[in-house]
Order: structure tokens, then sequence, then C-alpha cells
């Protein structure tokens, strides 16, 4: 067995429970989707099974220590690429060999790893970072590097367990064919936490984690979409079986209350015109209106169950369903050159960025990726399409039309709004509150998260918000500029954002190395740099 977890709970330390009793077993050579909303719990599980944060209860097996490719690196910062990877001791201990320290101390450390340099440099090379050094720290280096010092440590280490946060993150889409590649290819023991769908499609099972704790389903991504489907359409069934139900338990219960009372009047009438005494008259009155009771008592039980059954399937119900953007169609008709560059360059020193100048144009309708590797000047390109910069060679025109740029640092929000505050901003339709509130539980946001301040959400959470203020806004730019939006998202929200996204009807242009998503999105044309 590759895994064992058993019993496994967390709980913060404001004593809120993130998750309690996870159990699952993982067989050797398996490889595990762990999926599941943002805020779910799913790094803390990571964690917890790395040894680096401890559970509340349960326990933990494993055939052999896992490596671990983390999604956050600020605390490796102050670390070498050496320590990160965790070889820093054993090149110290070569290195006073070699300066003539034969100590048993040197030489245990060491563990005949004589090659352990040569192996680390090899690693570094194959993902594509020759340039960086062992001795380097690892906070100047930027994020895709982290990511790939990280996984340069599996041809290092060769582990038999591999655990990956987010490991897609960061990545230019030649790297996550690798990654791709290396999972594929791997005899380990895999449990991944990713958003990045191609990947999920990779994987022998999907685990889901949410507030019932795990649920195995026995395919990759895709099975794991068609059977949540079917599973949906089945609930919903049940659903309006119940609502139909307890609609007509009222009818029943309203007509056997008016029956009843009918039935009481004219009983009372009757024995009102016999001469029955005041005194059994009141007797009478007394055993009828405890009928009545008892009759009410029976039908507000029974719809008293189906609305416990209805609560109970509405439970398991999503938060929400496909969206789509409320914007107006584009006033620009189908076609319209917006955008043309002639033997376009541009350069920060003295060597231009693109070997070879751009040529292309960019027409109203269509829906173009900008492709290239990290570094390769995909958001400069954009920064020259808005105009922001200006083309240090060639010839930039671009047309007289309205456009929405939603960068990675998501500035668009204003990060001391609240939630809420923020999507008033936006109300230019004038939407009555009840509608704002309908639109931020639809795009997940929940009650308890209103009063939060823009600048305390996650990336994900910002990009989820930024595309429910535009439906709100119901504003119609000519073209929507969107700068890695997939980033930080997980699946659910992925799967909410590509919806709203596949609803609008002017031009996009979208930085963006998920493959999948760009398939979903109708992509049809390609800057490649």
């Amino acid at each position: 067995m590759g895994i064992i977890v058993k019993q496994i709970s967390y709980v913060h330390s404001n004593r809120e429970c993130l998750f309690r009793g996870i159990n699952f077993s993982i067989s050797k050579g398996q490889k595990i989707a762990l999926i599941g909303p943002n805020g779910s719990g799913k790094s803390t599980l990571l964690e917890i099974l790395t040894g680096r944060i401890a559970p509340a209860e349960g326990d933990i097996s494993f055939t052999d220590k896992p490596f671990y490719v983390p999604q956050h690196f600020g605390q490796y910062d102050n670390l070498t690429v050496a320590q990160a990877l965790g070889v820093d001791h054993k090149m110290r201990a070569l290195q006073s060999i070699l300066n003539g320290d034969a100590s048993l101390e040197n030489f245990t450390q060491l563990n005949d790893d004589w090659s352990v340099e040569e192996k680390a440099l090899a690693a570094l090379s194959f993902w594509g970072i020759p340039h960086i050094e062992l001795s380097q720290l690892m906070k100047t280096i930027s994020g895709g590097e982290k990511t790939k010092v990280f996984l340069s440590g599996i041809a290092i280490h060769s582990p038999s367990v591999i655990l990956f946060d987010e490991p897609s993150n960061h990545l230019d889409l030649e790297s996550r064919k690798q990654l791709h590649n290396l999972i594929h290819d791997s005899k380990a023991t895999i449990f991944v936490v990713s958003h990045d769908r191609t990947l999920l499609n990779l994987l022998d099972f999907t685990y889901e984690l949410n507030q019932n704790g795990i649920e195995i389903y026995g395919g990759n991504y895709d099975f794991y979409k068609m059977q949540k489907e079917e599973k949906l359409m089945a609930l919903e069934a049940q659903a309006d079986h119940k609502e139909k139900a307890l609609r007509q338990a009222k009818q029943v219960a309203k007509e056997a209350a008016e029956r009843k009372q009918r039935e009481n009047s004219r009983g009372s009438k009757k024995q009102i015109k016999k001469g029955v005494s005041r005194i059994f008259m009141n007797t009478l009155r007394n055993k009828s209106e405890q009928s009545t009771s008892k009759l009410q008592e029976v039908h507000a039980e029974k719809m008293n169950g189906i609305m416990q059954n209805l609560q109970q399937l509405k439970q398991q119900l999503p938060e929400t369903k496909e969206l789509k953007m409320a914007f107006e169609n584009s006033i620009l008709h189908t076609g319209k050159i917006l955008v043309t560059a002639q033997n376009m360059n541009f350069r920060y020193s003295e060597d231009y960025l693109w070997e070879n100048s751009l040529n292309f144009q960019i027409k109203s309708g269509e829906r173009i990726a900008i492709a290239g590797r990290n570094g390769s000047g995909k958001t400069t390109l954009l920064k020259l399409i808005m105009g922001n910069i200006k083309p240090s060679e060639g010839v930039l025109t671009v047309a007289d039309f309205k456009h929405l740029y939603i960068d990675q640092e998501y500035s668009l929000l204003n990060n001391g709004s609240t939630v809420f505050e923020q999507v008033q901003e936006f109300n230019s339709q004038h939407l009555p509150e009840h509608r704002l509130k309908t639109l931020l539980h639809q795009f997940l946001f929940k009650m308890d998260m209103w009063d939060k301040t823009c600048g305390q959400l996650s990336g994900g959470e910002k990009i989820k918000l930024i595309f429910c203020c535009l439906m709100v806004s119901n504003s119609s730019p000519e073209l929507i500029v969107l700068d890695e939006p997939t980033n930080n998202l997980d699946v659910q929200s992925l799967e909410v954002i590509t919806s709203a996204i596949k609803g609008y009807k002017g031009t996009l242009l979208v930085i963006s190395h998920d493959e999948y998503f760009i398939n979903e999105i109708g992509v049809n044309e390609r800057i490649e740099l």
C-alpha cells in the first residue's frame, strides 16, 4: 500500500474545524487527483501528509517518505536552491572530503553519492533552468523557476511517493507538457492537487474533498465530471419530485381542513335545531377541535418529513448553475480590423525582445491566444496593444474601441473596498440589493464573505469577483483581455469562469498556458512569440 490515511481531522487555531474523519488509501503506483473548492483544505491535507503540520487526530502511513512539490514558496525564499532540493548536506560533505576531511561523518552524509552535484545540475538543465546556481537563494528566482527547482528534485531523489500541490502553476506550455509526460510515465505513487484539467485527465482516480469528507470517483477528471452531472440530474429530479409532493401535501391538508370545517359547521347547526343543551354542545365542540388538531398534526408531520428530505437534497446540489455573461452584443461588426502590427518589435535595453518582428491582425469577433514560453514577452505585447507602451520598431495601428484588461494583479478591484461595496461600485444597471446578493452567491461568495475587503481575497476569489462585477455592470467592451485568468482557481470556479467567458460575444485576447481552458473557450487564432 502506498498511502493509508485513517480518521484525519484538522482544526484551525480559532477552533474552526476544516475537515474531520478523512479516510482513504492509495495503492502502490496509483495516481490520484484531489480536487475540491478553494478553502476546503486540499493544501492543508497535503502538508499533513508531508508531516509539516500535525493533524488534530488520526494516523498516516507510507511505504516510503513522500517527496513534496509545494504550491506556495515564500517559506523557502531564504533557502539556497541546494537546500530546497535537499542536497546541501551531501554537497558540504563532498566538498569537505575533497578538501581532505575524510571523517566518518562526512562519508556517512555523502552515502556514496559522489555525483550529487552533477545530478542536481543535470536535473535543473532538464527543466530548462541551467542558469540557476545551486548556491543561489530561492527568493532571487521567479515563480515558474521555483516550481522547476522542486520538479528537478524528483530526478535527484527518485521517490516512490510524490505529492504535488498545483504543479502547473507558473509553468509555460512546453514545461506543462514536460510535467504531464513525467506524471504519465512515472511508476511512483502520485497524489496531485491541481486545477490543470489536462493533467487531471492523466490520473487513475479522482478524490473530491468536500464538507462531507472524501468522495472517490473511479476515473479521471472527465469521468468525474460526467458522474457529477449524472448525480446532479438525479438529485434535481428527486428535488423536483419532493417539491411536487410537498405542494400536493399542502393542498391535501388545506382541502382536509376545509372539509372538516364544513362538517363541524353542519354538525353544530343540526345540534342547535335538535335543541341540544349548551354543556353537551361544548363537549361536542371540544371533541371536534381535538379531532381537527390531530388531523392538522398528521398533515404537518407529513409535510415536515417531506421538507426535511427536500432540504437534505438541496444541500447536496451545487451552489451554482451555469452562468453566462450578461453583456450586450458588441456594437462592432464581425471582421472589423481592431489591431494591425507591421514589423513591430520592442526592447527594454539594447536587445530586441523578439528575434523576428511581429506581423498580425486582430479582427472583431475573434478569439485569440498569445502563446510563448515564460519570458517571451506575452504581457509586453498586451501592453503595446492597449497603448501603455510604444513599439521600438515598426508600426502598430489600433482602431478606436472599448477594451477591458483583466491583469494578473487584478487591478480592476479596489483592495480597500469590501466585496459587496465593490459589486455596488459596478452596479451601473441600478440592480436591487437582493439581485446583487444573488449574483454574489452564484459566483460562490457566501454571506460571510461580503464584508471581506478585496485585499483579503485569494487570487482565485479576485478573478471570480471581477467577473461578477462585469455581470453587474452590463458594460459592453469590444475586446476583453485576459492575462493568465485560470491561475489559483479550483476546478469548480474554473467551470464557472469558463462558462461566463463562453457567453461573451465580443473579441477575446487571452494569455494562458492551460490548453484545456483555451479549447473550452473556443480560441480560433494564435499569435506565437
